[in-house]
């Protein structure tokens, strides 16, 4: 007997080679055990890789990026000093969370050949998608984009449900996740029901991909369910990065991120909440995934549609509640602010945004953002951990916005300048506080420009459930699969959000240290 790799219907089973029609036979216990014996060399020598790559050509590159470097120790000294039980930290999770981060941003920062894939995947992601606008029109009519985010940017979601649904029929995901759950069981030593839904999360999200681990729940150690709810605050599901995707943020760094947070939430849960138990969970069990249990592809799209109501709907009205509750709050603190003579133009506004903005700062300048851009991601960083991250991207649409138009309009007015005679110039724009006027067109970009370090770093900052509201939903989710566990869950969950952003400003940092230039 040896375990079989099939993609189709006899995915992960354990089969005779001669049943399975196109297999690939790998001994999974040759490879570990080559592995252990190699672990440490391996490790030692990654380890030399990464110290002599940072001397060597980030600080003769791009010194700049060093600044990350101090938010990367900050995070880990930080999360160790307020362990759990600091003197029994495993430091293999914890390294190897960290380097596959770092090997992985350096493919796709670094690399040139990387970078571009990259690019071309995001590319080609958004193409994919925008085949919803076919049945967006039909449904809304021509003019369905008057209504952006609700007629385009949601029933996207609908589209992707309905694809990843196809894709676990045909057996694909569960392929993906069972192979990238097993490589990370592997390297960095956590269990197979922590690793899986570490990978699941990349995919699914936060309280579906427990789903997978269900069976297991309620024998699983603390450390494990608070490395469970860790990597569902620290990633996004595939049907919300769609959201994100068609309000033009970063489709390529967003994909990205979702991949070096699931390590990573394993390495600083692993930190936080260090194993002091034996997990005692089958690998072959629970890599055994849940079959599917639709007839055929046109039942999996049609469920896979029907599944994404509830998703939209939970959008739509968590935006319109959390924004109407947020302007609430800033009328608020605006009142009080007047009451005691902060008013504009001589002061700012006394608002949710400006608390954040000066709270998160330092959090934001470690990141390695550009220190005129500090004060905007610091509250991107607020809006984010206290409201959600849906709030915080549409933000940071506003800024990518506000960079294309400005920067079509540089090359308008170019354009005409090289008209005039006598190398007069034409009257281009202004600051006036943070927003961008133009003087001719009487046009006004609200709350200004980010850089393109800043824009990237912000990408992978805010990629994560990992806010105040999803505290529920996942305390909701977890006490429903595992009622005898609900009350080691309530006491795990507000930690593991805290470290769920950790993991989340970490996979930033380890972006801001390798980031170039080229967004």
């Amino acid at each position: 007997m040896v375990t079989t790799f099939c993609v189709g219907k006899c995915i992960y089973k354990r089969l005779e080679a001669s049943d399975c029609c196109f297999g690939v036979i790998i001994d999974r216990n040759k490879l570990q055990r080559l592995f252990n014996a190699f672990r440490m060399p391996l490790a030692i020598a990654t380890a030399l890789f990464i110290v002599i790559y940072i001397i060597m050509d980030i600080s003769m590159d791009t010194p700049r990026n060093l600044t990350s470097l101090s938010g990367v120790a900050f995070l880990i000294i930080a999360l160790f000093v307020f362990s759990q039980d600091p003197s029994r930290v495993k430091w293999r999770p914890v390294f190897w969370g960290l380097a596959l981060q770092f090997l992985f941003a350096l493919l796709i920062l670094r690399w040139r050949f990387g970078l571009l894939a990259f690019k071309w995947l995001g590319e080609r992601v958004y193409e994919f998608l925008s085949y919803t606008d076919k049945g967006s029109m039909f449904v809304f009519g021509e003019k369905y984009t008057d209504h952006f985010f609700a007629f385009k940017a949601l029933t996207v979601v609908v589209f992707f449900s309905t694809t990843v649904s196809v894709l676990y029929y045909l057996g694909v995901m569960q392929f993906i996740i069972c192979t990238i759950a097993r490589f990370m069981a592997s390297t960095l030593g956590t269990s197979p029901t922590e690793s899986l839904n570490a990978a699941a999360n990349i995919f699914i999200g936060h309280s579906e991909a427990p789903l997978l681990i269900k069976p297991f729940l309620p024998e699983m150690t603390k450390s494990e369910l608070h490395a469970v709810l860790t990597g569902g605050f620290a990633t996004i599901a595939g049907t919300v990065m769609a959201a994100y995707i068609l309000i033009n943020v970063p489709a390529n760094h967003l994909l990205s991120a979702s991949v070096m947070s699931a390590p990573a939430a394993l390495a600083m849960s692993k930190l936080i909440y260090p194993e002091t138990g034996r997990p005692i969970t089958d690998p072959d069990k629970v890599y055994q995934m849940n079959k599917f249990q639709e007839r055929n592809v046109i039942e999996a799209a049609s469920n896979g549609a029907s599944q994404s109501i509830t998703l939209i709907a939970n959008i739509a009205v968590n935006m319109i509640a959390f924004i109407a509750m947020l302007e609430f709050v800033n009328a608020t603190l605006d009142w009080f602010g007047a009451r005691v003579g902060l008013e504009p133009p001589e002061y700012e506004r006394l608002t949710f945004q400006f608390l954040c903005s000066y709270i998160f700062w330092p959090i934001a300048a470690m990141m390695g953002v550009d220190v005129a851009d500090c004060r905007k991601v610091a509250e991107m960083i607020g809006t984010k951990i206290f409201i959600n991250e849906l709030v915080a991207y549409t933000e940071l649409s506003v800024y990518m916005a506000n960079k294309q138009n400005l920067t079509w309009y540089e090359q308008k007015t170019q354009n005409m300048s090289s008209l005039i005679a006598n190398g007069s110039d034409v009257t281009r724009w202004y600051y006036s506080g943070e927003d961008i006027v133009y003087a001719d067109l009487n046009i006004t970009l609200r709350k200004g420009i980010l850089s393109d370090r800043s824009t990237v770093i912000s990408t992978y900052a805010l990629c994560g459930f990992s806010n105040i509201s999803s505290l529920g939903i996942m305390l909701g989710a977890l006490g429903a699969l595992a009622p005898s566990r609900k009350t080691d869950v309530s006491t795990l969950v507000v930690s593991a959000m805290v470290t769920g952003n950790a993991a989340c400003f970490l996979t930033a940092c380890i972006a801001g240290l390798l980031y170039r230039g080229d967004v």
